[in-house]
C-alpha cells in the first residue's frame, strides 16, 4: 500500500562540531545557520553545499546559546565561560566580548528591533543590554535557580524567562516588574518563548511536556504530553499554526497547535535532539543533537511515494493517547483570525485529510486484528473446556 504525502524532508546534514549541539538557528538572509555547541566553538554554515562554513573559537567553555541579529549581520553567542560574544558571520570572524553574569549564560536573544540583548543565567538573574556598547541596562529578580531561557516579546515590550524553579515569567520591559509567573510544569523548565502573536508562550520542560498559556487571560490553553523524554527546545513556525520541538527521546515533534494534535514524529538523531529553529520564512528547520550533527529539513512540501509502513517512521496516529489538549482549551481559539487561512494553505497541513485517511485505515486494521485475537481466545477456550 501507498500514499502520497507532502513530509518534511531531510536536506543535509552539517558535520564539524566535536561535541553536543547546544543551539542553532538561521540567518534573515537564509544563507547562514549559525550552531553553538559543547565543543566552545560557534560554527557558521552556508546553506549552499559549494560554500564553506566557519569555525569561531573564542569562547573558553561550552556554547549555550547563539542567535543572529534581526538584520542578519550580527551573531550572538552566551557560555559556560559566563560572557557574551557578539561575532560578524564572515570569514574573519571578528568579535566583542563582555562579561554579562557571575554563572554560565544559559542564553541570549536579541530585540525584534535589534538595538537589545537579554541574557539568562546560573547566578538566577535576567539581563539587558544595548547592542550597541553592551552597556548593561538593569537586571530581573525573582528566579530561585538557575534561569535556563530569556525571550523577548515580538513587540519589545515582554520578556519571559524559564527556570530550573519549575516556573515561567513574564516581565514588563519598562518597569522591570514581574506581571505574571505560571507554575504548571512538574520540572525544570528548559526553554519557552512568544508566539509570533506575541499574545501566548509555549514552554518545554523536564517532566516530558510542553505546555502552551494565553499570556492575556495567563490560562492554560494546551498540555501536550507527546515525548517519552525531557523536552530540551521549540520554535513556532512564523505564521504560528505549528510548533518544533526536540526531546531527549531523539525525536522532534511537529504540533498543529490549530488542531491541538500531534502532526509529525520526526527521527533522525542518534541521541538527545537538543535544539530545534524554524527559518524566518518557515521553508526550512534546523535541528542539533548529542550526535554532534545538524539537520536541515525543508517544509515546502517536496512530494514523495512511501509505503504504510514507512510513512509510521514519521507520522504518529492521531488518535494516540500520548496527545492530550485540555478539554476546556481545546485548541489555540484565540490566535488572530489572520492565522486561519494559513492553517489551510500550509504545506505542513496539505496531507492532513490523506493522514486521516490513513488514520482510518490503521484503525480498522487494529480492530481486525482485535477481532482475530479474540476470536483465537474463544477457539482457544472452547478446545480447553472439551478436553
Amino acid at each position: 500500500m501507498t500514499s502520497v504525502l507532502n513530509d518534511p524532508t531531510l536536506e543535509r546534514h552539517f558535520k564539524g562540531h566535536r561535541d553536543t549541539i547546544t543551539s542553532v538557528d538561521f540567518n534573515c538572509n537564509m544563507k547562514q545557520i549559525a550552531t553553538g555547541s559543547m565543543d566552545s566553538c560557534l560554527m557558521i554554515w552556508n546553506m549552499k553545499p559549494q560554500m564553506r562554513s566557519y569555525r569561531f573559537a573564542g569562547h573558553k567553555d561550552a556554547v549555550t546559546s547563539v542567535q543572529f541579529s534581526p538584520s542578519g549581520h550580527l551573531v550572538a553567542s552566551a557560555s559556560r565561560d559566563k560572557t557574551v560574544r557578539l561575532w560578524v558571520p564572515s570569514v574573519k570572524g571578528e568579535s566583542s566580548v563582555f562579561r554579562a553574569h557571575t554563572g554560565t549564560v544559559r542564553s541570549v536573544c536579541f530585540s525584534a528591533d535589534g538595538q537589545n540583548l537579554v541574557t539568562s543565567s546560573d547566578d538566577k538573574t535576567v539581563k539587558v543590554w544595548t547592542v550597541h556598547r553592551q552597556k548593561f541596562l538593569f537586571s530581573l529578580h525573582q528566579h530561585i535557580n538557575w534561569v535556563r531561557c530569556a525571550k523577548f516579546s515580538p513587540d519589545g515590550r515582554l520578556i519571559v524567562s524559564a527556570s530550573d524553579d519549575k516556573t515561567i515569567k513574564i516581565w514588563d520591559k519598562t518597569s522591570g516588574e514581574c506581571v505574571h509567573s505560571f507554575y504548571e510544569h512538574g520540572g525544570h523548565v528548559n526553554y519557552a518563548d512568544f508566539h509570533p502573536s506575541g499574545t501566548c508562550i509555549a514552554a518545554a520542560s523536564t517532566d516530558n511536556t510542553v505546555k502552551v498559556w494565553d499570556i492575556r487571560t495567563n490560562k492554560l490553553l494546551q498540555h501536550y504530553q507527546v515525548h517519552s523524554g525531557v523536552v530540551n527546545s521549540l520554535s513556532f513556525h512564523p505564521a504560528g499554526s505549528f510548533l518544533l520541538t526536540a526531546s531527549n527521546d531523539s525525536t522532534l515533534k511537529v504540533l498543529d497547535l490549530v488542531e491541538g494534535r500531534l502532526l509529525y514524529t520526526l527521527h533522525g538523531h542518534q541521541g538527545p535532539a537538543t535544539c530545534v529553529a524554524f527559518s524566518r520564512t518557515g521553508e526550512y528547520f534546523a535541528s542539533g543533537g548529542a550526535d554532534e550533527q545538524v539537520r536541515l529539513d525543508s517544509t515546502t512540501g517536496q512530494t514523495k511515494t512511501m509505503r504504510l509502513s514507512d510513512a509510521m517512521l514519521y507520522l504518529s496516529p492521531l488518535h494516540s493517547p500520548l496527545l492530550s489538549p485540555l478539554p476546556s482549551f481545546p485548541s489555540l481559539s484565540l490566535l488572530p483570525p489572520s492565522l486561519l487561512p494559513f492553517a489551510l494553505s500550509s504545506p505542513l497541513l496539505s496531507s492532513v485529510q490523506t493522514v486521516a485517511i490513513l488514520e482510518q485505515r490503521l484503525t480498522l486494521t487494529e480492530d481486525k486484528l482485535k477481532e482475530c485475537i479474540d476470536n483465537q481466545h474463544q477457539i482457544s477456550s472452547q478446545l480447553q473446556t472439551r478436553s
